[in-house]
């Protein structure tokens, strides 16, 4: 379960913690300074949750207006379209507001470019190699060209390597 804190513009208020949109409104409408104003503006906080989901919270800028938006994505989202959004996001320079099914994005849990090189050379990308050949190729050399066009990142503990187009 995800826990969220808002806390409130207003110094004479005091913020409250919640896990999800409805129980936000609740506390917000009822929410009063020490004045008996009723407070407007909060910071919204990630407090608790997965690791992934704070990243998420994070590239989307999690805020009142937006809250319901990245409360629902963290529900209906699955690992791989939470990667691909932090990634767009924070790594290849889309807009928070981005439709992450036209995000075009090549994303390889991966650990390094090397290993990008072999697994495009298993997978004959760069054509049928006879195996006795493959030895003799300079899997650092491939990797350093992939280098132009692919970057490495780590998410929540999970090393990606990644390329925007």
């Amino acid at each position: 379960m995800t826990t969220f804190f808002a806390q409130p513009y207003n110094i004479d208020a005091t913020g409250f913690y919640f896990t999800d949109v409805d129980e936000y409104l609740e506390r917000s409408s009822t929410n009063r300074d020490r004045y008996g104003q009723l407070v407007e503006e909060y910071e919204i906080q990630f407090i608790d949750g997965e690791s992934i989901d704070a990243k998420l919270a994070e590239a989307h800028g999690i805020n009142q207006a937006n809250l319901s938006e990245v409360i629902a994505f963290m529900d209906v989202a699955d690992a791989h379209e939470k990667v691909a959004f932090i990634i767009a996001v924070d790594e290849c320079g889309y807009d928070a507001s981005c439709n992450i099914s036209e995000v075009d994005i090549d994303i390889y849990e991966m650990d390094s470019l090397n290993e990008l090189a072999e697994h495009f050379v298993e997978e004959g990308l760069f054509g049928s190699i006879p195996e006795r050949i493959r030895r003799y190729l300079d899997i650092d050399a491939i990797a350093r060209d992939l280098g132009f066009d692919y970057s490495e990142t780590e998410i929540s503990g999970t090393r990606y390597v990644y390329r925007c187009s």
